[in-house]
This record gives C-alpha cells, sequence and structure tokens, in this order.
C-alpha cells in the first residue's frame, strides 16, 4: 500500500505530559512524526495539537484508534482527503548583500511576506502559507544565502461548509 501524508488534528487536555504521551505512542510503534504543533484553543483547558505523519490507511487507522485511547485526548480528526485550510509560517534568516538586497525585497514582496529584523548583514523574512509556497521562496532565496530557517509545521483547521 502506498504511504501518504495525513494531518492529524487532535483535541487535547491542557495538562502536563500530554504531549510527552502522543509522542510516545508513535515511537513506541515507530511511526514517525513529520512536524507537530501545539497551541491552547478559545478554551484554555483544551489545546488542539496539529500532527503531520505518513501511512497507509490501515496504519493511520490505528494510530487514531491508539490516540482515542489515551486519557487526555478529547477527539482525533484525520483530515486527509476533507475539506481543510493549511498554513506553515516561517522565519527565514537571509544574507543580504548589496547586490541581493532589492531583489530580497521584490521577493518578499511579490510572496507576500514581511521583513521583521533588518541588520547590515541579513534580512529576516516572516513567511506564511502553503508548503508549495515554502518550497518556492526558499528555492528563490537559497542562491543569495540563507543562514538560518525556523519552521512551524502544518497547522490545519477544517473548512466551513458553505
Amino acid at each position: 500500500m502506498i504511504e501518504e501524508k495525513h494531518i492529524l488534528s487532535i483535541l487535547v487536555d491542557n495538562e502536563p505530559g500530554v504531549l510527552s504521551r502522543i509522542a510516545g505512542l508513535f515511537s513506541g510503534r515507530g511511526f514517525n512524526i513529520e512536524s507537530l504543533c501545539v497551541a491552547e484553543t478559545l478554551d484554555p483547558q483544551v489545546s488542539r495539537v496539529t500532527l503531520v505523519t505518513n501511512g497507509n490507511p490501515p496504519i493511520i487507522e490505528q494510530i487514531e484508534k491508539q490516540l482515542n485511547k489515551l486519557i487526555n485526548v478529547i477527539k482525533v480528526h484525520d483530515l486527509t482527503g476533507k475539506e481543510y485550510v493549511k498554513r506553515e509560517m516561517a522565519l527565514i534568516k537571509v544574507v543580504a548583500k548589496s547586490e541581493h538586497r532589492a531583489e530580497i525585497l521584490r521577493t518578499v514582496d511579490i510572496f507576500r511576506c514581511k521583513v521583521v529584523d533588518v541588520s547590515s548583514e541579513h534580512y529576516t523574512i516572516e513567511v506564511t502559507g502553503d508548503e508549495e509556497k515554502m518550497k518556492a521562496i526558499l528555492n528563490l532565496l537559497k542562491p543569495m544565502g540563507i543562514k538560518e530557517i525556523a519552521r512551524t509545521g502544518m497547522i490545519a483547521l477544517f473548512r466551513n461548509s458553505k
């Protein structure tokens, strides 16, 4: 069976140790976590874990069942194959040599990004978008010299029905 990327949206109790139990479930069964984001929801007692993993349908079904057995897990949704909005954010520190500054700023403008920090040697750029946008801007900035990258990983929510 072909493995595909799955985005799991997991609502959990906002308590210490919950993330450790989720990560332990994955490592104990040899499953990989590609990206992981956790934050409080509107209810401070509940957090949303957005987790990206690879697997074929039977493996993902097994993961969902195991997650649902964890005490502090409230609800698990596999967003794959459903209508959802996904985004990732990255901070990219680019070497800003004088001959590349105008090109970097044009790229930032084209991709609707923001320069959030400037020094004599670097620009730090904030980018928000999907994986394709991230790959595209990284490919354009790479020849100019990327010094550092920090990425959030994927976050996602179901789309509202029309």
